[in-house]
C-alpha cells in the first residue's frame, strides 16, 4: 500500500486542476536510471491498465504497475516547500539509500531465508 500525505494530496489535486484532469489517477512508477540505480516517476492518467494495483489514499486515486509495486509497497509520498521550492518527498522502506536529489534510490538486497 502507498500512503499519500494530506500535503501531497492537495498538491496533486492542484496539478490535476491546472492540467484540466480533475478525474485523473496518479501513476507512480519506478524506472532504471538516476544517480542510485532506480528513480521515481509520477504522471497523471485517465485510466488504469488491467494488471495495475489500484487504490485510494487521501482522496487520490493511485495506480502502480506490478513491477514498480515491488519497490513502492509501504512508501509514503509527501509534499513540502522550502527555500529551493516545492517538491514531492518519498519515504520508502524498500530503499537502501537515497540520492541527494530525492528521486533516485537503490533497492535493499533481500537475503533468502
Amino acid at each position: 500500500m502507498i500512503e499519500i500525505s494530506q500535503a501531497a494530496a492537495q498538491e496533486i489535486a492542484r496539478i490535476q486542476s491546472t492540467r484540466h484532469k480533475p478525474d485523473s489517477k496518479l501513476r507512480l512508477k519506478v524506472e532504471q536510471g538516476g544517480c542510485s540505480g532506480l528513480f521515481y516517476c509520477l504522471d497523471l492518467e485517465s485510466q488504469a491498465n488491467q494488471q495495475d494495483r489500484c487504490f485510494d489514499s487521501n482522496g487520490i486515486s493511485v495506480v502502480i504497475d506490478p513491477q514498480s509495486y515491488i519497490y513502492l509497497d509501504g512508501t509514503k509520498l509527501d509534499y513540502a516547500e522550502d527555500l529551493m521550492g516545492g517538491g514531492f518527498r518519498f519515504q520508502n522502506p524498500n530503499a537502501a539509500k537515497t540520492c541527494g536529489c530525492g528521486i533516485s534510490f537503490s533497492e535493499k538486497k533481500h537475503t533468502p531465508g
